[in-house]
């Protein structure tokens, strides 16, 4: 593989970025800008209604973020003047054809300067509408795919989907691309135009029988999940990210197409600085609930790995794939992911919750320390299913049969229990595949990818996206634990 210098490859040149308000987003547009401040331009497409909110999008979500200290320290009073010449908000929404843009002027300038187009828009919700998320992850990347073909120079676009696209598949996962109407599991059938029909008409059904536009999101949530089943995928997420894939791959015609596929992306290893992040992710939301004496057991099997990268590698690999195919016609996934090279277990992230947490403890409101212990670990689904009906379930019908002889005296407090339990069991089977999780991602062409930035370029230490370098008890322990604690629980 031929690379030139990165940083050569990014001067002058006009990128496109959707999901601009993103966590992965953000990350990208600091590093162009601090690596690079000869990028002529960075598009920023943002959901809003006009220019004006973008603009407050902008300097709200995205520059006046916690993550940009690093560029405001170095460029000063100069700060504004950088922003404005090099940033371009674009009001639009990739949900609709040519991107929802409603400035022709804008519009033609972009089409005809674009070099280069990353689309990191997405829902990453594993429990969305099916509507929203067939919107968003499977036709959001077919209407970049179209408007990159308008757009007269460029040299590749970079879709950025999710290594779980796989399902509950185990053993090693190639870096292959999904095919048109191909399935987990072999159930024939899956079309897209089909499923964009079915839930189009599932609304109208809806709609028809006056329900609540609450009803109706909870109903479009059962179904994408059911859609999602019965081709094989455990969530509407994956297939939907899955279906988005299908569509780009098999429409690209000659376009330079790369597909960035990241396994669970976590805070910052390095750049601007160590510990950034932003949004409560899976194995966050566990460690502070850990942290807070709030978790009382741990579901996973305790000897499955733990897929972690940082997010300043993701991004990195992104840059280095967007260099390397510039003008280069095909289809390449890159897995970007720690499994293969530097794996990191269930049980390494039990312990380091609970050395962190005996080490710094949560300090409640009241101004007391929480005392964290060793808490259960149920290695299967059986035994969970066991302790919530020792628990609870138990509990609910004795429960019913109270409120029953005492006419509804206990309603309230049945109804609450009741929603609250069917939430934590929705809740771990949404996430039941990846706290069992039995696959290794292969990351054969994005070690190539490492090869070439380190024997071709000098901007190995610039790009760095190596997860055999990572010490993860350094990591976990002094910089992810402790930027979660003041990023996203503050």
């Amino acid at each position: 593989m031929e690379l030139e210098s990165i940083l050569q490859v990014i001067q002058n040149k006009n990128i496109l970025v959707t999901g601009a308000t993103g966590f992965l987003a953000k990350i990208f547009v600091e590093k162009i800008l601090r690596v690079q401040p000869n990028v002529k331009k960075l598009y920023l497409l943002l959901r809003a209604a006009d220019t004006k909110s973008a603009t407050q999008r902008l300097h709200n979500e995205i520059i006046g973020k916690d993550l940009f200290r690093v560029l405001r320290e170095k460029w000063g009073a100069g700060m504004n003047s950088i922003v404005s010449e090099k940033l371009t908000v674009v009001p639009g929404d990739i949900s609709r054809e040519d991107l929802g843009l409603k400035d022709s002027n804008l519009r033609e300038e972009m089409l005809s300067q674009i070099d280069v187009i990353v689309n990191l828009a997405a829902t990453t919700n594993f429990d969305e509408r099916y509507d929203v998320a067939l919107d968003l992850n499977t036709l959001g990347p077919k209407h970049v795919l179209n408007f990159a073909k308008q757009c007269v120079k460029l040299k590749v676009l970079v879709h950025v989907s999710t290594a779980y696209v796989c399902g509950e598949k185990d053993g090693l996962l190639l870096e292959n691309p999904y095919h048109m109407g191909e399935t987990l599991n072999g159930t024939s059938g899956l079309d897209i135009d089909s499923e964009i029909r079915q839930v189009q008409e599932k609304i109208r059904d809806l709609r028809a029988e006056g329900l609540t536009e609450q009803a109706i999101t909870s109903d479009l949530k059962d179904f994408g999940l059911k859609r999602a089943n019965i081709y094989g995928w455990p969530n509407t997420y994956v297939f939907t990210k899955a279906m988005g894939e299908m569509l780009i791959g098999d429409l690209k015609e000659n376009l330079p197409l790369v597909i960035v596929r990241p396994t669970m992306i976590t805070s910052t290893y390095k750049e601007p600085f160590p510990g950034w992040v932003e949004g409560v992710r899976t194995i966050d939301s566990v460690a502070v609930g850990y942290g807070k004496g709030k978790l009382t057991f741990f579901l996973c099997d305790i000897n499955a790995i733990a897929d972690v990268i940082p997010a300043d590698m993701v991004v990195n690999a992104i840059i280095a794939a967007m260099a390397a195919h510039a003008n280069q016609p095909g289809e390449v996934i890159y897995q970007v992911g720690s499994s293969m090279r530097n794996p990191v277990k269930y049980s390494n992230l039990h312990d380091y919750g609970f050395r962190f947490f005996t080490k710094k403890p949560w300090i409640n409101k009241d101004g007391t320390p929480v005392k964290v212990g060793k808490v259960a670990v149920m290695g299967s689904m059986t035994t969970f299913h066991r302790y919530m009906t020792i628990r609870y379930l138990l509990l609910l019908k004795g429960l019913e049969v109270v409120n029953t002889a005492f006419c509804q005296y206990f309603k309230g407090t049945y109804v609450d229990l009741n929603r609250k339990i069917k939430f934590v069991m929705r809740l771990v089977e949404l996430y039941r595949p990846y706290l069992f999780f039995k696959g290794v991602f292969d990351d054969m062409n994005t070690e190539k990818l490492q090869m070439a930035v380190r024997e071709n370029t000098t901007e190995a230490d610039m790009f760095y996206f190596d997860p055999s370098c990572i010490n993860w008890d350094d990591y976990f322990m002094n910089i992810h634990l402790p930027g979660v604690v003041k990023y996203v629980f503050k």
